[in-house]
């Protein structure tokens, strides 16, 4: 693949202008990262050239996952920053375990192969994607189910957590953690745990605020990283309904917006990290990856333009994951435990 050398851009922001996040054990995680998922209609060629023009303009976390389809490639593009002069201490690659590779037998395997394809000794962040192992082929249509779904069961996710542990334990991976979790389910984990995970990936945006899990989160000392943070335009249509809102439309966002020169998906993505996530946001255009970065190193919002932001939260959940049910009849709710308990 001919990607493009890795040179510092002009106009990009000092990696050390952005705010980081603490997780135990003292390391730090750059407080806003670009995600990866190209999801059905952005080649991985253009992600790996898009990794390499965010590296340039500052970036230095990079959200990873082997289901993307596209490690090989974004391994030859950190390969590029780092032969360009960016020490690998200073960039923080996060990976994730897919839902087939739950067996404890297969999680070490499983992140060997990323650790290959990205080109990696070690990976600062590896998540459990999802809390089931219910596996669909890329670019299913809502109606796909696996044959083998099953519902959450402790038992067995504590056996690919132990196998999460033991890759610590190798030094594979400096950090573990969860991905699409409930708080019942944590609540669970905390308790068995040996290592508890440093962080929670979840979906976060002005209309999707999970006011309840993130204080749950931040309580327990897990830090939140905030995936579609401005309300993942680019979603695959399995996950698109009627009655989702769209944040960058929203007239108190675009007001604050246009007051203060941003776009307004640059602004969502400001306030994720001023909010406390980590905000994950992805493009392949550099004026968009670009502004977010930008964004997120300017002027802080003020308190009375956070809390007006606070108010519009509509409870809109836009990854609702309904191919990862296990039985007819199901509603994607049921993924998602909203009445405190764990859905069997």
């Amino acid at each position: 693949m001919n990607l493009p050398d890795y040179s510092p851009a002009p106009d990009g922001v000092d990696p050390s202008r952005i705010p980081s996040r603490k997780l135990p054990g003292g390391a730090r995680i750059p407080g806003i990262g670009l995600g990866t998922f190209g999801s059905d209609h952005v080649t991985g060629e253009q992600v790996a050239a898009a990794v390499i023009g965010a590296a340039s303009v500052g970036y230095r976390h990079f959200d990873c996952a082997s289901v993307y389809s596209n490690e090989h490639l974004v391994g030859e593009a950190l390969q590029k920053i780092v032969s360009g002069g960016v020490p690998r201490s200073e960039l923080w690659i996060n990976s994730k375990v897919w839902n087939d590779q739950h067996a404890p037998t297969r999680v070490a395997a499983a992140c060997r192969k990323s650790l290959k394809d990205l080109r990696l000794d070690y990976l600062d962040l590896y998540f459990v994607h999802w809390p089931f192992p219910n596996f669909h082929p890329p670019g299913c249509t809502v109606e796909s189910r696996s044959k083998d779904s099953r519902p959450y069961i402790h038992a067995k996710f504590m056996e690919t957590w132990g196998a999460m542990e033991k890759l610590v334990e190798e030094g594979l991976v400096r950090h573990i953690g969860t991905s699409n979790m409930t708080i019942p389910k944590l609540k669970l984990l905390l308790g068995d745990a040996r290592v508890k995970p440093a962080v929670n990936e979840m979906e976060l945006h002005p209309h999707f605020q999970q006011p309840e899990l993130y204080d749950f989160v931040v309580k327990n000392g897990i830090a939140p990283i905030g995936y579609s943070p401005i309300g993942s335009p680019g979603r695959p249509e399995r996950d698109r309904t009627p009655d989702d809102t769209v944040d960058i439309e929203d007239p108190l966002i675009i007001g604050i917006a246009r007051k203060r020169d941003l776009h307004p998906a640059a602004l969502c993505v400001k306030w994720g990290a001023q909010h406390g996530q980590i905000p994950i946001p992805f493009s392949v255009t550099r004026r968009n990856y670009l502004a977010n970065i930008q964004a997120v190193a300017s002027e802080p919002l003020s308190a009375d333009e956070m809390k007006a932001i606070s108010r519009i939260d509509k409870n809109c959940r836009l990854i609702k994951g309904q191919v990862f049910l296990w039985k007819d009849n199901q509603n994607w709710e049921d993924l998602w435990d909203l009445d405190g308990t764990i859905t069997t």
